[in-house]
């Protein structure tokens, strides 16, 4: 296992929500000496300088300022997303059926339903509460068990089910916590009030007055297969990027030009939120970093963005669902994602350059093309292509299984894709 790979893991482990992500990415960045700014501040930033700010605890950017003007030099943004699709508890989801107590959830995203079936469930989140002076405040909480569980019905009942197995949102995912006495009628705020005071996260807390809250694979994520070649664990789809995306900011030496690192929350969701690819965070701490609108234009024009989100590999079980021509393998390199409707913002040019930068940190890359036939997905790059009027291009490390509760990737293309990003913020952007 490299020095890489196993940091990511233990990030991986701890960032059960994008809230816990966004926490365990600036305490490494403070550690790196980053200074945390605050948006309703008035900020001081100053050349050479290292900032990072958050905006609803769930999206951060981090920037590194040149020693040359950022409005002559551009920026190198690398931008990823904390979200993962997953199960999110609801407002009102106390359900107590047949003696057993369970919980509503909603599916989160694009949901792979089917295998979070059978799997040991935690639950973390961020909780609001009141305290014992009446005043209201905020904290993340974080079971760290397993105190839920979703069983399958047994193919006795289900004979069908290895043909033909749909599974309905509403009635098929509810979790199962406990065996309960007719009698006792348990509320999800008062265990969630109890296991803060366990924890001793909160002791003045005397009332929890909402949340957001998701469930999780308490697995830990692990190097998986013969010859160490897979990561397998829940949320590679992004927090992958997101922490080789950090790697890469803090490797690169290029004290010259301006660097910059966002992580949105809400992309699994179509990013439309004041945290999201279509809220105004980037474009704002931009504007802060150039000083005025016509800088800001100026800058951006000089500016390159890559969207780092993961790739879908070609499945030896299914590689018909591939064009013939472009089926990325794990572990052969960083792929570039092309769209010819723009569903991903690479273009020509901006591929080229990442091409070049793959030579020059001397590492394979790849291409996809989803199957004419076939939809397409997208990302945070068009998106923010469109805000803030940067190039842009989407590239990723291959993957399986993506949007399931354990995802596949390849061990080397973590060091792969820290390089290439390391060589980008180190270059001179293409004109």
């Amino acid at each position: 296992m490299t020095p890489l790979n196993s940091k990511l893991l233990d990030f991986l482990h701890h960032s059960s929500t994008p809230f816990h992500a966004v926490v365990r990415l600036g305490a490494e960045l403070q550690q790196a000496g980053y200074q945390r700014l605050h948006e309703g501040d008035r900020w001081n930033i100053k050349p050479a300088g290292k900032y990072y700010v958050t905006r609803g605890e769930s999206s951060l950017c981090a920037f590194a300022l040149g020693t040359s003007s950022a409005v002559d030099s551009g920026v190198r943004i690398v931008g990823a997303h904390t979200d993962s699709p997953c199960l999110k508890i609801k407002p009102q989801p106390d359900l107590h059926r047949k003696g057993y107590y369970q919980l509503g959830v909603e599916p989160y995203g694009g949901v792979l339903l089917n295998p979070w079936f059978d799997r040991e469930l935690a639950i973390a989140g961020r909780v609001s509460y009141l305290d014992n002076n009446g005043q209201m405040a905020a904290t993340l909480i974080d079971f760290a068990r397993p105190v839920a569980v979703i069983p399958s019905l047994a193919i006795h009942l289900d004979p069908d089910s290895n043909k033909n197995r749909s599974v309905n949102a509403q009635t098929d995912i509810v979790p199962l916590l406990l065996t309960t006495d007719s009698d006792i009628k348990y509320d999800l705020r008062k265990l969630l009030l109890a296991q803060m005071q366990q924890q001793q996260i909160t002791p003045h807390a005397v009332e929890i007055l909402d949340y957001d809250l998701f469930l999780y694979d308490c697995q830990p994520p692990n190097i998986i297969g013969l010859n160490g070649d897979f990561i397998a664990g829940a949320r590679l789809d992004n927090l992958l990027s997101c922490y080789v995306g950090l790697q890469g900011l803090l490797a690169a030496d290029n004290d010259v030009t301006t660097r910059l690192l966002i992580c949105s929350d809400h992309e699994e969701v179509g990013s439309t939120s004041h945290a999201g690819a279509k809220g105004t965070f980037l474009a704002a701490t931009l504007e802060r970093i150039a000083g005025t609108r016509e800088d800001l234009t100026r800058m951006c024009s000089r500016s390159l963005m890559i969207s780092a989100d993961n790739a879908h590999g070609v499945h030896p079980n299914y590689s018909s669902k591939h064009d013939d021509n472009h089926g990325p393998v794990l572990n052969g390199g960083p792929v570039i994602k092309v769209n010819a409707n723009q569903r991903y913002a690479t273009s020509g040019d901006t591929a080229a350059f990442f091409r070049y930068l793959c030579r020059k940190a001397d590492i394979p890359v790849q291409s996809f093309v989803t199957r004419s036939d076939m939809g397409c997905g997208s990302t945070i790059g068009p998106l923010t292509a469109a805000k803030i009027g940067v190039r842009t291009l989407d590239v990723g490390v291959p993957t399986f299984a993506m949007h399931s509760i354990r995802e596949l990737a390849g061990s080397r293309d973590t060091d792969y894709l820290q390089r290439v990003l390391t060589e980008f913020y180190r270059s001179a952007v293409v004109s």
